[in-house]
């Protein structure tokens, strides 16, 4: 079977992506245009595509990025899930951010590296009591026969924590994925997009390039 996708017409894009513009630092470059997407209808500018490999299976899911610093881009998860596990057989991970009303990529190799406890008890302490209780309450990645397992899993923990504060589980915390590469990419016309690499060298210093698209 073979389904054609129509071509979908689409507006000029005059907006460039020119070097003299770029910041020296791929952090100031993504806190830019990261604001500018937060700023635009972007459905969700925090979404960011993680794709792993185990060194066998290739796996990708959506992520939220909950902050980034000038190490890295961190986000959370269960530490018993399948992105952990694989995170734990090859660190060597990549993101995407895709701004697609924005025309805009943000593309990241990098490694996947644990935050420490105090940082992973940080963030839990900020989330609403209910997601607290969810982190408890999921076994990530298992199978269940019922959402109804699921739900009665959450009301016991529930039950468990109603009188206190909710501990920050030992199988839960964060990565901070720290980049080999940053790449922003800028749709144009005629597919003649623009493409700029930051490439960090053994020194930490950044280079830049233009690639082709």
């Amino acid at each position: 079977m073979k389904i054609d996708i129509p071509r979908q017409s689409r507006a000029s894009n005059d907006e460039a992506l020119v070097r003299d513009d770029l910041e020296s630092d791929p952090f100031k470059q993504f806190e830019r245009w990261f604001k500018q997407a937060q700023q635009s209808d972007e459905l969700e500018p925090s979404a960011m595509s993680l794709a792993t490999t185990d060194n066998m299976t290739i796996s990708l899911r959506t992520v939220l990025l909950k902050y980034f610093d000038l190490q890295g881009f961190v986000f959370f998860t269960n530490y018993d899930s399948k992105k952990s596990k694989a995170i734990m057989a090859n660190p060597e991970v990549a993101l995407l951010f895709p701004w697609l009303k924005m025309e805009r990529q943000v593309k990241i190799s990098g490694r996947a590296e644990r935050v420490s406890t105090k940082e992973s008890l940080k963030y839990f302490a900020s989330r609403p009591k209910d997601s607290q209780i969810g982190a408890w309450a999921s076994q990530q990645s298992s199978h269940l026969s019922s959402r109804q397992i699921l739900l009665s899993q959450f009301d016991k923990m529930k039950n468990k924590f109603k009188n206190g504060a909710v501990t920050l589980p030992d199988f839960w915390g964060g990565y901070r994925v720290v980049p080999h590469t940053i790449e922003f990419w800028q749709g144009r016309d005629n597919r003649l997009h623009d493409r700029f690499e930051y490439a960090r060298s053994d020194g930490e210093e950044w280079t830049i390039s233009r690639l082709a698209p």
